[in-house]
């Protein structure tokens, strides 16, 4: 993978006019993980993952826990000491994904660190990544948020499983002003990023949800992913209770410029319909206080 961009990528950053910037901006891309993008990673208290499962649809997943479960061996591979949660996708995903793509976001300073690479298992069965991509991205439209207290005792989990949203989880998704997103090119790699915006940025119509692409770095990983192979996971956290909701389905992107006028800010609209449903309670952020809403705080328009 490297330094290079891949077909999806190059398509999507021509036809929105910015390969040139593009371009210089991939020489911000490492191969292999800083010193900086290190100790970055060693102080993060979650990190979300992108996987694939045996049909080829992306998950995101979050892993967490306390600092330094999350770190670089050397300057290649990056390890996590950590389980997938009972009922999350990731647990089987372990086992037939190739790919991993990581965000590890500081939610407090609007910093994160993205990094895909060849997913693999321990000996010890710790989860490990070599990497082919390292870079960081600026803090835009990332919504500020800070830790909470680290008493709190974990809950037992519930898990539903389902094939469609329920009423309770498209108003969940009105009110998000965050998610995390998979996206998957299955010859090259995957890739988690991020989405933020004030609440009702992500609109639902039934099951079909869309959101306005924003200007950003250019480089269009998640959108050139889903150029290629159009699917998507995303995960939705609840930051008051620890509880997530996770989806894969459908991606598509909508180039119509009059569609895109209407919703301010927008260059482009994304599609998803989802073809599977996760709801956990308790994913063990409140007992790591990461999702904590920072008291006074102002949200960040993306």
């Amino acid at each position: 993978m490297g330094r290079g961009y891949h077909a999806g990528e190059l398509e999507v950053q021509e036809r929105a006019g910015v390969r040139g910037m593009a371009s210089k901006i991939g020489g911000s891309i490492h191969e292999t993980i800083p010193p900086a993008a290190s100790a970055f990673l060693e102080q993060r208290r979650f990190v979300v993952l992108a996987t694939a499962d045996r049909a080829g649809r992306p998950w995101a997943s979050v892993l967490s826990g306390p600092e330094g479960f999350a770190r670089a061996l050397d300057p290649g591979t990056v390890r996590i000491d950590a389980e997938p949660l009972p009922g999350d996708p990731l647990g089987e995903n372990v086992g037939v994904s190739r790919f991993a793509g990581l965000i590890a976001p500081d939610l407090a300073a609007r910093r994160r660190l993205r990094l895909n690479g060849q997913l693999e298992r321990g000996n010890d069965g710790a989860l490990l990544i070599q990497a082919d991509q390292v870079y960081s991205n600026c803090p835009k439209y990332i919504q500020r948020r800070s830790g909470g207290d680290e008493g709190v005792e974990r809950k037992p989990a519930l898990i539903r499983r389902a094939g469609s949203l329920t009423g309770e989880q498209r108003d969940w998704i009105r009110r998000a002003d965050t998610f995390f997103i998979a996206t998957l090119n299955p010859e090259v790699g995957a890739d988690a990023s991020h989405r933020g915006g004030m609440p009702g940025f992500v609109t639902v119509a039934g099951d079909r949800l869309g959101w306005p692409d924003y200007a950003g770095n250019s480089m269009f990983n998640t959108l050139g992913n889903i150029a290629v192979h159009p699917w998507a996971g995303l995960l939705f956290p609840d930051f008051e209770s620890g509880a997530v909701l996770q989806l894969t389905g459908r991606a598509s992107i909508d180039w119509d410029q009059s569609r895109a006028a209407a919703v301010s800010g927008a260059e482009r609209l994304v599609r998803f319909e989802p073809e599977q449903v996760v709801r956990r309670t308790a994913t063990g952020f409140e007992a790591t206080g990461v999702f904590a809403v920072q008291s006074g705080g102002t949200a960040v328009r993306r």
